[in-house]
């Protein structure tokens, strides 16, 4: 749901805010697009705000529609804008030697996720040499925090009251997907007395995701690292040696990062809180939930 506070408003500012959720919103869609009715649901906005934003977004080309479908899709302005920052993720730079060398011990498809407010996102993927790789998300995918494993690890990096507020915030966009915050959140609180995020059946029938969070500076995860395979690759001993490896991926990423954050910020480390575009911010206490 989009949240607005009463400080906040000019009116103008509160329509792009509005503007910028219902883009995410669609965002999630990715090529199946999103339905009118569910964008409806998912941002508790009413029928004809939401019509009004989307008919000015498909008139920007920000927004398309499928004329058979009806559903709503990211236009091709979006792509365009985003080839303006194309070195926007240092994390993934840093982290995809890792990535290809987990990949390769593995056998099977390795992801990176990040979190960006309520979602988290796809940025990296590299597949490994088994002959059926799982290919479950595409790079770009956004979702609710707590859907798909790599989501659930982020949820478990942060302190319980933060992590809950996050499931709750994203309440209505989960009922659309037909999660349960209870769900999630017993899935959360193992992932956190465990270290590991765990779904022994996966997106795809017959398939498992395992994830992990990469440590960050101030204790909350930079990301996550997943792996995806088919089932019985993911059972008993060789669950154990995956986790292994992973957990090693993990460190090293998070060690590379600390070590090129302390070269670029020098301020990093001392007060500072470093996000995963590479940028760091001052910290005053824990931040906030956005």
């Amino acid at each position: 749901m989009i949240e607005t506070s009463a400080d906040d408003t000019p009116a103008g500012a509160q329509t792009v805010r509005r503007a910028m959720a219902i883009l995410r919103l669609v965002a999630c869609g990715q090529e199946r697009g999103v339905r009118l009715i569910d964008l409806v649901r998912m941002s508790g906005l009413n029928r004809p705000t939401v019509h009004r934003l989307l008919k000015t977004l498909v008139q920007e080309g920000a927004i398309e529609q499928d004329p058979e479908t009806r559903r709503y899709l990211v236009g091709p302005e979006i792509n365009l804008l985003g080839l303006a920052r194309t070195r926007r993720f240092p994390l993934l730079t840093l982290a995809d030697p890792y990535l290809i060398e987990l990949a390769h011990q593995v056998g099977d498809t390795v992801f990176l996720s990040i979190r960006h407010g309520h979602d988290s996102i796809c940025i990296g993927r590299r597949t490994g040499h088994h002959p059926i790789q799982v290919l479950s998300i595409e790079v770009g995918v956004r979702r609710p925090l707590g859907v798909g494993v790599s989501g659930v690890a982020l949820l478990a990096s942060l302190p319980p009251r933060e992590s809950t507020a996050l499931v709750a915030a994203n309440a209505a966009r989960l009922s659309v997907l037909g999660e349960k915050q209870e769900d999630i959140l017993a899935r959360v609180a193992t992932a956190r007395a465990t270290g590991v995020a765990h779904a022994p059946a996966g997106l795809m029938p017959g398939t498992s995701a395992v994830a992990i969070p990469v440590p960050g500076p101030d204790g909350n995860a930079l990301g996550a690292v997943t792996v995806t395979a088919m089932a019985n690759r993911l059972m008993q001993d060789r669950y154990t040696e995956v986790v292994r490896q992973m957990r090693l991926a993990a460190e090293s990423i998070a060690r590379r990062y600390g070590e090129t954050s302390d070269k670029r910020n020098p301020v990093a480390g001392k007060g500072s809180r470093v996000d995963g575009s590479g940028r760091a911010r001052q910290a005053k206490g824990r931040a906030k939930t956005p």
